[in-house]
């Protein structure tokens, strides 16, 4: 099983969601060059009921044709999520952004 995607080259509506579980989440960011840059995407205003519930994001990409990897990554109150898991002798804390390979097509 592969995490890859295809699409065709051109607008890419990218969405999703975000959670900490130790803070209110206040920023989530998109890299679509394999982390060497990031872009903030627009997240949804927080329920002040519910301010450590789920948070929708959105990011509008222009994807042209090749390989690339997508990343995403979340900020709370305390910190943004790791890019490289830190090691731990038993394997928890398991928190680091996820990379999806993404293969663009000619339009």
């Amino acid at each position: 099983m592969t995490r890859e995607r295809f699409v065709r080259a051109g607008a890419v509506p990218l969405s999703g969601r975000a959670w900490s579980g130790r803070a209110p989440v206040t920023r989530v960011e998109v890299s679509t060059d394999g982390g060497r840059t990031w872009d903030d995407a627009t997240v949804a205003p927080v329920d002040p009921g519910h301010p450590f519930a789920w948070r929708a994001w959105r990011y509008d990409w222009t994807a042209s044709a090749g390989a690339q990897e997508l990343l995403v990554r979340a900020t709370d109150e305390d910190g943004t999520q790791p890019v490289e898991q830190e090691w731990n002798r038993q394997g928890m804390a398991n928190n680091l952004v996820q990379r999806v390979p993404v293969t663009v097509l000619p339009a």
